[in-house]
């Protein structure tokens, strides 16, 4: 007499299983978030070895260059990966069965490990510029405006915040889109504009616009950047709870 041999039940995903699905079905496209945005700063970076070399060959100086934007670059794009990461990724994971917590827990993971690791690249090059001194040509890439004018890690911080804020407000625009459609969009640019306009005109009532200037000239690189954090958590927490109800339509 033989024993039948009955196959267990083969069991759910864990949530970490289920998130990681996620992450990785967004990096199916990798050039999307890796690609282009460093062929962004390979640009950048080239056109700015450029313009110094010109300048250093005309005998002026580079100094100047020291308040070139160039170095932000990649970040305008990366609200366009925000944008896409959930316009383009949500419908497709929704038809294989990932809930919507699920799918903005893993887009979330997923913008807060490219923050990370974008943050530690930007911040490599900071210092890389400033031991080279400046890339041989007096290139001021990596080394402006805030960057590398204090220790290493308000450069890191600064990125690490500013990226998270791209991508989120990208995101949350999104959910906003997918919710409500233009109309929502549009009215949630119509409170914000309302409220900064309110406030402007509370301050200007009582007066104060000379104790909000001397008030904003004490912020600090890490003060200024933990508010950028701050608008991109906002950002994350808001755009989660809509798009619990948002519904991907053509």
């Amino acid at each position: 007499m033989t024993t039948a041999t009955v196959p267990l039940a083969s069991s759910a995903p864990s949530r970490a299983d289920r998130i990681r699905r996620v992450v990785r079905l967004h990096l199916a496209a990798p050039s999307v978030f890796i690609g282009i945005p460093w062929l962004i700063v390979g640009i950048a970076f080239a056109v700015s070895v450029a313009i110094a070399s010109i300048i250093t060959v005309s005998g002026s100086d580079t100094s100047g260059m020291g308040y070139s934007w160039a170095v932000l670059s990649p970040q305008w794009y990366l609200v366009a990966v925000g944008v896409q990461a959930v316009g383009m990724t949500f419908p497709f994971a929704l038809g294989f069965g990932v809930t919507r917590r699920d799918f903005w827990i893993g887009t979330s993971v997923l913008f807060t490990l490219l923050s990370i690791a974008n943050a530690a690249a930007f911040t490599i090059l900071v210092q890389l510029e400033k031991v080279t001194d400046h890339w041989w040509t007096g290139t001021y890439m990596f080394d402006t405006l805030w960057y590398g004018a204090g220790p290493w890690y308000h450069d890191f911080f600064s990125t690490f915040a500013l990226q998270m804020f791209v991508f989120f407000i990208g995101a949350a625009a999104t959910t906003l889109y997918m919710r409500w459609r233009v109309m929502g969009v549009l009215m949630a640019g119509v409170v914000f504009v309302a409220l900064f306009l309110g406030a402007g005109l509370v301050v200007g009532l009582m007066g104060a616009w000379a104790d909000v200037w001397t008030w904003m000239a004490t912020f600090t690189v890490p003060g200024i950047f933990a508010a950028v954090l701050v608008a991109a958590l906002l950002c994350a927490v808001g755009g989660y709870f809509v798009i619990r109800r948002a519904t991907p339509r053509s």
